[in-house]
């Protein structure tokens, strides 16, 4: 029997829909695993279609196409290595999430997913069927269990490939990131490692879809739990992994171990890839946004130019007579320190204009929240204006503070594209821009340095909507206001927890209420980067009419 056997590792970074590109990507890294004389060259889940595809793998024309384009693949790889790649597969009137297995010019052997996730982002119960508890498949006279994402944070799955002879674990998977994950991940299969007494390679995937963003970082694990390899977090890498076989079974050699970002980095860099990607796989190259002079604008302008480079980000100031002098020289002086286009296009007039064009119809009524939002909504309709003018997405730049308590105005500021900052809490808003000032790295498009002025970060947030405003007029202080978001979205705490941990009942009540008559606003707002499990989209869905409310 071999006693070395060579894994091809592809942390790849597939495009949802595009079959034929995703191809492409497998057979390049199979002509890699060819010339580096490996046995099995391993794509993660799902990766002939891209993941999450949703309900698009339903539709029968594109899954056909999905299965011909692996089929394919297995008779242009015939020469050389083993084939896995994670793929739909429709067989005897079931969809099934599946690993596919091509050597000698075929499909060979296929793995079937057993445990559908049905939480968070997942809803493949909906979508695919559970396949049976298998057994492993054989590439040359080794003998490998490959549980599918999903199926490796459960025992059974693994436990029964164990029983049936399989001699290591290759586990494909489409992770998405959350922050602290890695841990938790790795904590599920060390427990994998210790119930089997087998060696086990984590294969996940990189890159951004819609919301999500996978985060690669694979690794393998030796019987024991020792780690041996671990490859970067987010990049794109093929790594070429040897396993030994001793007395005892395989080992993984000793590999390169990458160190990981901590959770600033890790945060920082979704927020950078998921609009990055987002941006390629739609095919926009530029953006836009109103530039306030505030903090959530510069981050999220400091973002787009790591993301996308500064000669593709214009930054627009629309001041109104609210607009303070600090503001606009903030403002001007984050885009110059990004070396961004920046654009001054005052409102004054355009909101006389709407003024009058209204005023018959408002006379004897006292003016607030309706002329405060004109200002907003005539700000989104001139960058509206300038993105269909241009061929540049707007970027909307609400905090998940902000998108919680509906404290900004639909078709106004909520007008754009993509937020890359959807998920993230004023105060870490706050302490991302110290972050960032203080570091760069080579996947940063943007500037090294103190990018966003300082007195961005310190001065008093304001809409600047009418005079001397303040965020904290209509909220609580953030600081309070976002630990009992954390509690009441996140965590989903009742108020009667809130109470218990300190918070007054009046204002848990007001936050709670304002939670609740949002939903509208969140059900229309731009996607945005997930950085939690508590994210607004597909980790949370209320409904829109909802006359519940806490009692306790």
């Amino acid at each position: 029997m071999a006693d070395t056997f060579r894994i091809t590792l592809c942390q790849l970074n597939p495009t949802v829909g595009d079959i034929a590109g995703n191809a492409a990507l497998a057979r390049d890294a199979w002509e890699q695993g060819r010339v580096a004389g490996a046995d099995l060259v391993a794509l993660p889940e799902m990766f002939i279609t891209g993941y999450n595809a949703q309900d698009l793998v339903v539709k029968p024309v594109f899954h056909k196409a999905a299965m011909a384009a692996v089929e394919q693949l297995a008779k242009d790889c015939a020469d050389g290595p083993a084939l896995a790649i994670g793929g739909p597969w429709f067989e005897d009137g079931c969809m099934y999430n599946a690993y596919l297995i091509c050597k000698g010019g075929k499909v060979a052997s296929k793995a079937l997913k057993h445990h559908l996730p049905n939480e968070t982002v997942f809803d493949e119960v909906r979508i695919f069927d559970a396949g049976p508890l298998g057994g492993p498949y054989s590439v040359g006279n080794t003998r490998i269990g490959s549980p599918i994402c999903e199926d490796a944070w459960h025992e059974d799955v693994a436990e029964t490939l164990a029983e049936t002879g399989a001699e290591f674990l290759l586990i494909p998977n489409g992770s998405p990131y959350y922050r602290d994950k890695f841990e938790t991940r790795l904590n599920h299969m060390v427990s994998r490692v210790v119930e089997t007494g087998l060696p086990l390679i984590y294969l996940n995937m990189v890159g951004g879809q819609d919301d999500q963003v996978f985060d690669g970082a694979s690794f393998a694990l030796n019987p024991g739990g020792g780690l041996a390899l671990q490859m970067p977090a987010f990049d794109t890498a093929i790594v070429h992994v040897d396993l030994e076989r001793g007395t005892d079974g395989w080992r993984v050699k000793d590999g390169v171990k990458t160190a990981q970002p901590d959770t600033w980095e890790q945060d920082y860099r979704v927020m950078v890839q998921s609009l990055r990607d987002y941006m390629g796989k739609t095919g926009f190259k530029k953006v836009l946004l109103g530039m306030s002079g505030g903090i959530d604008s510069a981050i999220v302008a400091t973002i787009a130019t790591d993301a996308l480079g500064a000669e593709n980000v214009r930054c627009v100031m629309l001041p109104s007579e609210y607009t303070s002098k600090a503001s606009l020289e903030d403002a001007e002086a984050c885009a110059n320190a990004l070396g961004c286009r920046y654009d001054y296009v005052p409102i004054a007039e355009g909101r006389e204009a709407i003024t009058n064009t209204l005023a018959p119809l408002f006379v004897g009524l006292e003016e607030g929240l309706t002329e405060e939002n004109i200002q907003s909504r005539l700000r989104g309709l001139l960058l509206m204006a300038m993105s269909n003018k241009f061929g540049e997405m707007v970027l909307t730049t609400g905090n998940k503070s902000e998108v919680a308590v509906g404290y900004a105005t639909i078709y106004g500021d909520m007008a754009g594209g993509y937020n890359p900052i959807k998920d993230l809490y004023k105060m870490r808003v706050f302490e991302t821009c110290r972050w960032r000032n203080a570091n760069h790295r080579d996947w940063m498009m943007g500037p090294e340095g103190a990018v966003i002025p300082d007195n961005i970060i310190t001065k008093a947030p304001s809409a600047e909507l009418r005079d001397d405003q303040k965020d904290s007029d209509s909220l609580p202080d953030y600081p309070v206001l976002d630990a009992l978001l954390e509690m009441l979205v996140d965590n989903d705490a009742s108020v009667a927890d809130c109470v218990a941990a300190g918070f007054d009942r009046d204002v848990v009540k007001k936050v709670e209420h304002l939670i609740y008559i949002s939903e509208y606003k969140r059900f229309q707002s731009a996607p945005g980067a997930r950085l939690t499990k508590g994210a607004f989209w597909l980790d949370r869905r209320y409904p829109i009419v909802n006359r519940w409310r806490d009692p306790s």
